[in-house]
């Protein structure tokens, strides 16, 4: 096999024409067998293999830097840059990360894992090349469904400002994770029928030497093409068409499906489910959503490209256009629902945490500055959501929390999470963000009936004494579990509270624990440094109460296992129990008059 002999880039350089196609079908054909077994992006990897071996056998990386745009295109990169190993031993399908990473290898030149960056680094990396008086290549693989993004925007008309070396090549398979929306992808469209000729070229208007290549899955002409503009002294935008999971029918016949995931049969395309399908936060979010927009034709729901965070295709089409997706464009999602609010529509913004990061401005300016009352449903924000160090959901509550004006929300269940939902799109006075909650849908059987209009009043759910702990939204369970094991294997009867708000303190249930308590714990499934249990810890400050925070130190956590990072930060029943009782004061007399 070429693909195991292959350690660096200057190995790809050395094979002929049929042995790079050779190559081509080996690292397809390893790509496939580790994302079946493992899980992965399979379809964005497919489609590029050719172009990936194509960039390494006429560049020269590292001297050239190649930045990817998303980084999850970059598996055959790695594949080609001494890390085959990676995809061929199952034993090591865990030493590389999904997106490119320095701290693998040199041939990477950032962590890179939210969408239409490259751009922008790439204008900076020619920029300091120039400064430096050196001589390279900057290369940027950005995919079509990144050019949705402003950044992609702004960093196109600035590689034109600078005006030196910057190739940028357009990876056009006519999808982003789901179906493209936006003006720029009609242009594209029409550029790829006319086979680059047509007249409207948003590319040339900017001032970009603009080349299409039609075959882009073809090794050659790529060759060719790369060739042709290797060490140009000008900006250059090489527009390639590729096929979205090329080379495996069931990911070109789904591409919406198979963008990422896993594991999954080879021979006949189906994802290997753990069982049946079960009512989930997201189907039960989806079916009030659904019914709200059929009973008010102002609702309407925005997504960034993520359209599989809430409703199935047929039921995106049914919704028409009361369902707004944006593209991959979250700053432009936070601010159009504000102009939604603004004009009397009732807007909601689906969002998973980990990019919602990417609209602070957009979140504090644009929608709390003007009081508008659009809802944001945080996805995934949890140490037991996504856990590679690019795509962590786990530091919204300091985000969000510190925000004036906005309502945060932190729901323990269905019937919570329902209304809280139903509450924020029929009121008109607040901006609130609901953090969806994670895991199994856990239902009670019991209505809601909190007033959420009373904000920061928060629930008492078991009266007690010497030791009151507070458990936000995910974690009210651990709570709920630290005080049974308190009560039933040390007679400490706790009180138990589920704050609900999480953008506020309830200042006189906080000032009546000082009367009976020595000790206030909090439970938060995100950061501790800013965090939710951080602003109690400072309200109680000069009163005569201790209060233990928990939460997760605030690093770029990595590939982590959640419940080993849940331990090795003090979270577990038994370490939380232990440290209460080290830090109460429980007498005999105590414990009888408790029981």
């Amino acid at each position: 096999m070429f693909l195991e002999k292959i350690k660096s880039p200057k190995e790809v350089k050395e094979l002929s024409g049929q042995e790079l196609q050779v190559l081509v079908d080996e690292a397809r054909a390893a790509l496939l067998e580790k994302v079946s077994q493992y899980g992965g992006h399979n379809g964005p990897n497919l489609g590029v293999v050719e172009m990936t071996v194509a960039m390494h056998y006429v560049f020269d990386s590292p001297k050239d830097k190649f930045i990817f745009d998303v980084s999850h295109q970059s598996y055959i990169h790695k594949m080609l840059t001494g890390r085959g190993q990676a995809f061929t031993d199952p034993d090591h399908y865990e030493d590389v990360s999904g997106y490119t990473n320095p701290q693998e290898s040199e041939h990477d030149l950032f962590t890179i894992g939210h969408t239409s960056t490259s751009l922008s680094l790439a204008n900076g990396v020619a920029k300091a090349r120039d400064l430096k008086a050196e001589d390279y290549n900057v290369v940027a693989v950005i995919g079509d469904g990144s050019l949705s993004g402003g950044l992609a925007y702004e960093g196109l008309n600035n590689i034109i400002e600078v005006g030196t070396n910057t190739i940028v090549i357009v990876n056009d398979n006519d999808q982003s994770i789901a179906e493209n929306h936006g003006g720029i992808y009609k242009n594209l469209k029409n550029l790829r029928d006319s086979n680059g000729q047509a007249e409207d070229n948003f590319f040339k208007s900017l001032g970009f030497e603009y080349h299409y290549l039609e075959e882009g899955n073809n090794v050659e002409q790529l060759i060719g093409l790369f060739e042709s503009v290797k060490d140009a002294d000008h900006p250059v935008l090489l527009h390639i068409h590729t096929i979205k999971g090329f080379g495996f029918k069931y990911a070109e016949e789904n591409r919406e499906d198979f963008h990422a995931g896993g594991p999954f049969s080879l021979e006949t395309g189906e994802y290997l489910s753990s069982g049946p399908a079960v009512p989930t936060y997201t189907s039960a979010t989806a079916d009030l959503l659904i019914d709200k927009m059929a009973n008010d034709p102002k609702v309407v729901v925005v997504n960034g490209g993520t359209p599989m965070i809430l409703f199935s295709q047929e039921q995106r089409k049914a919704l028409g256009k009361q369902y707004v997706d944006v593209g991959i464009a979250e700053e432009h999602a936070m601010t159009m629902t504000a102009g939604l609010a603004k004009n009397g529509a009732k807007p909601i913004w689906a969002v998973f945490s980990t990019f919602m990061q990417r609209s602070y401005d957009q979140i504090s300016h644009d929608l709390a500055l003007n009081h508008l009352p659009g809802t944001i449903l945080v996805f995934m924000a949890s140490v037991n959501g996504m856990n590679d160090e690019s795509h962590l959901g786990i530091f919204d509550i300091p985000m969000l929390s510190h925000i004036p004006n906005l309502v945060y929300l932190a729901p323990t269940n269905k019937e919570e999470y329902l209304a809280m939902l139903d509450w924020s799109i029929e009121q008109s006075d607040h901006p609130v963000a609901i953090r969806v909650p994670m895991g199994e849908l856990k239902e009670t059987g019991v209505a809601d009936t909190t007033d959420y209009s009373q904000r920061y009043k928060n629930e008492v759910t078991q009266k007690g004494a010497k030791a009151a702990i507070i458990g936000v939204g995910n974690f009210y369970q651990l709570a709920l579990e630290v005080a049974e094991e308190l009560s039933t294997k040390h007679g400490i009867k706790a009180t138990l509270i589920n704050p609900k708000f999480i953008s506020g303190l309830d200042q006189e249930l906080l000032d009546s624990l000082e009367n009976n308590h020595d000790l206030v714990v909090t439970l938060e499934d995100g950061v501790l440094e800013g965090g939710y249990g951080q602003t109690v810890a400072s309200y109680l400050g000069d009163k005569d109460v201790k209060v233990i925070n928990y939460g997760v130190d605030k690093l770029f956590h990595d590939r982590y296992d959640a419940p080993e990072l849940l331990s090795q930060s003090g979270m577990s029943v038994d370490k939380i129990v232990q440290r209460i009782l080290a830090n109460v004061d429980v007498s005999l007399a105590d414990q009888l008059a408790i029981i």
